[in-house]
Parts: structure tokens; C-alpha cells; sequence
């Protein structure tokens, strides 16, 4: 392809250009948060390793999770959880052609939002 073509072709669309919007923010939210939750599910993992290893290691172990830091991470694996988990029942409502209406999206993007805050208030209650 000639260099001439490619100036005058248009750039694509940039998310500057682009306002977010409920749907797109919850989206990648969901990606960010199925990241999340496997590198919980290696911490829970090493916990678990560390518990049949023997009690020097599952101490080390153990306290990481049980520190400030440890307690902070696993306090946003609940909230990743639950966002991902009703956000995936979204998705899943999506793939089978239900909810696609632009407010249709949008009521459900908040239904995920409320009924994740939820959950996350019932699991942290119930863990205290």
C-alpha cells in the first residue's frame, strides 16, 4: 500500500471521541474483573497448597491473607464476584437476544449494579 493512501484514509474512532456509557464502562469492568478473579483464585489456590504443605508454610501463608493487604484483596474478590457474576448473567440474557434495546441495557446494567451492591453487603455481613 502506497503512502499516499494512508493519509487519507481516517483514523478510527478513539474512546476520546466517544462519551461513556453504561453499557461500555460495565464491560470492560467485566473483563477487568475476570482478571481479578483469577488472580484471587491463585491466592486461594497458595492458601490451599500452603494448608497440605505442612503449618510453617500455611502460617506464612495465612498471615499475607489475613494482613491489612490480604483482607483488602479479598474484600474486592467479593466485589468482583458478584459484579461479574450478574453482569455474565447479563451477557449470557444478551447472547440469547433478550435486553438488546438501548434502554433495555441500560435498566439492566443498573439492575447488575444494585444487585451486586446487595450481595456484596450480605456477603461481608455474613463473614463478620
Amino acid at each position: 500500500m502506497s503512502d499516499a493512501n494512508t493519509r487519507k484514509r481516517p483514523l478510527s474512532p478513539h474512546l476520546s471521541i466517544y462519551r461513556p456509557q453504561m453499557s461500555s464502562t460495565l464491560s470492560i469492568l467485566h473483563r477487568i474483573t475476570g482478571v481479578s478473579l483469577s488472580l484471587a483464585a491463585v491466592l486461594i489456590v497458595w492458601w490451599f497448597v500452603a494448608l497440605s504443605v505442612g503449618p510453617a508454610y500455611f502460617a506464612v501463608a495465612n498471615g499475607f491473607l489475613t494482613s491489612w493487604l490480604g483482607i483488602v484483596i479479598l474484600l474486592a474478590s467479593v466485589v468482583a464476584l458478584w459484579f461479574h457474576y450478574f453482569n455474565g448473567i447479563r451477557h449470557l440474557r444478551w447472547d440469547a437476544g433478550v435486553g438488546l434495546g438501548k434502554g433495555e441495557a441500560h435498566r439492566s446494567g443498573v439492575i447488575v449494579l444494585v444487585l451486586a451492591a446487595v450481595m456484596i453487603v450480605v456477603t461481608i455481613w455474613a463473614a463478620v
